[in-house]
């Protein structure tokens, strides 16, 4: 009889994985309402976006409502919420920094889903281990802050940042960084650019056609044998050396100088790997080009309105496209919500002192029937007795002729005489 194997069911590092997480931000990714199937698939590639840090297989129910999520959220640890819904002007997304605010709404002007980015790239290809780590956050294109900057826009880059984990060049590990999301301002329109790539890393000054050799046929596109296919070439110089869209050698060869040219970028593009780096070949201090292949989705976001607190319970408008008002207004605006608040605050005090005034009249009325009971229970007999509620009680003259149970007379039989005897005092 083979010997049972145990399994371990302990977790190695656990507590040192739960200190490393408690400072990432987490997401949950939502729609709202009823969308249709491209807004839904839109919602699940944004969950790829945000993975590993977010509820990538969330189910939703139609009877779910905002106020459910916002509710379980603050309890389940999700600092982000982001909900997508369609109105009848334009798909809309609402980002919400959970549980105290602010909420920021966009317009979704244009996007494009992550199957349509990849069907129209050339070099379309597979995705999967890259979504084991956080992707890295560039803003692009925003003003610096100064005095005529427009306050709007660093709270508008906060709240990005705040999406992704923070990036540390000292303690970043290479291998780690494979994923880049670029969130770029477009001063002329006004909106806001999203972008979604993956970072490749190749052999730098060598011509396709050697990096082909370099990493192996198996990444091509057309060989899937992983063997590269000289069928249709007299030597192997014709197929290293030959010009491109050149038919045979005839055309003639490519210079070393053209070969290096031929490469993807210059030594701008091109780093020293201070680690090994996943692929092929890609070892610490090898010279590899730098790349970013576009995965999707695209996105181009107008900022609509900027306000304090979550949906439901809103608070002062920081910010409106569409919507400007004075300082005498917004002074006024603010003084509103101070008495709102104000006014909030007096009626959830009121209703906790009635709540502990009805709990202390229910503990009091039980305290009195808990000792009604031990009177009742705890009284001895003195002699008297105890009246019964269905005895008669006689009144007035009758008084003198109640006997006790030896003073009835039957028929025939004289009554005796009570003797009324004082007492001394």
């Amino acid at each position: 009889m083979a010997r049972k194997r145990k399994n371990r069911t302990h977790l190695k590092n656990v507590e040192k994985n739960e200190e490393t997480s408690a400072g990432v931000p987490k997401s949950i990714i939502i729609k709202h309402g009823q969308v249709g199937s491209s807004l839904a698939q839109l919602v699940r590639d944004m969950r790829k976006v945000m993975e590993p840090n977010t509820a990538s297989r969330l189910k939703e129910r139609t009877r779910n409502k905002l106020k459910d999520f916002l509710t379980m959220g603050p309890a389940l640890s999700v600092s982000h919420l982001l909900a997508f819904t369609l109105t009848p002007l334009a798909p809309s997304l609402r980002i919400v920094k959970l549980s105290d605010g602010p909420t920021l709404s966009f317009r979704v002007e244009r996007y494009s889903l992550m199957k349509d980015v990849m069907n129209t790239s050339r070099r379309a290809r597979s995705v999967g281990m890259e979504y084991l780590s956080p992707p890295l956050l560039v803003l692009a294109s925003f003003p610096s802050p100064s005095p005529t900057t427009p306050p709007h826009l660093p709270l508008l880059m906060k709240s990005f940042q705040s999406l992704f984990p923070p990036l540390s060049p000292h303690t970043l590990s290479l291998p780690s960084a494979r994923r880049v999301v670029l969130i770029s301002y477009n001063a002329d329109r006004g909106t806001v650019d999203f972008r979604h790539y993956i970072i490749k890393v190749k052999p730098y000054g060598v011509s396709k056609r050697v990096r082909r050799v370099l990493e192996g046929a198996a990444s091509s596109a057309k060989s899937s044998s992983g063997v590269l296919d000289l069928g249709k070439e007299k030597d192997v110089a014709d197929f290293l050396l030959r010009k491109r869209g050149e038919p045979g050698p005839e055309g003639g060869y490519e210079s070393a100088a053209s070969s290096a040219e031929s490469v993807a970028g210059d030594d701008a593009d091109a780093v020293d790997l201070a680690e090994d780096y996943v692929g092929r070949n890609n070892k610490r201090g090898q010279r590899r080009a730098v790349r970013l292949e576009e995965v999707g989705p695209r996105m181009e976001l107008r900022l609509i309105k900027i306000t304090e607190g979550v949906p439901g319970k809103e608070g002062a408008v920081m910010y409106h496209e569409f919507v400007k008002k004075s300082k005498k207004e917004l002074v006024l605006q603010k003084v509103e919500h101070a008495e709102k608040a104000k006014l909030k605050k007096q009626r959830r005090e009121e209703q906790e002192r009635n709540v502990e005034r009805k709990k202390a009249n229910a503990q009091s009325k039980t305290d009195g029937q808990q000792d009604a009971e031990s009177d009742d229970e705890g009284q001895e007999d003195d002699g008297i007795g105890i009246w019964d509620d269905e005895e008669d009680i006689s009144e007035g003259d009758n008084e003198d002729e109640a006997s006790d149970g030896e003073g009835e007379s039957s028929e025939g039989e004289r009554p005796t005489k009570r003797v009324k005897v004082s007492e001394e005092s």
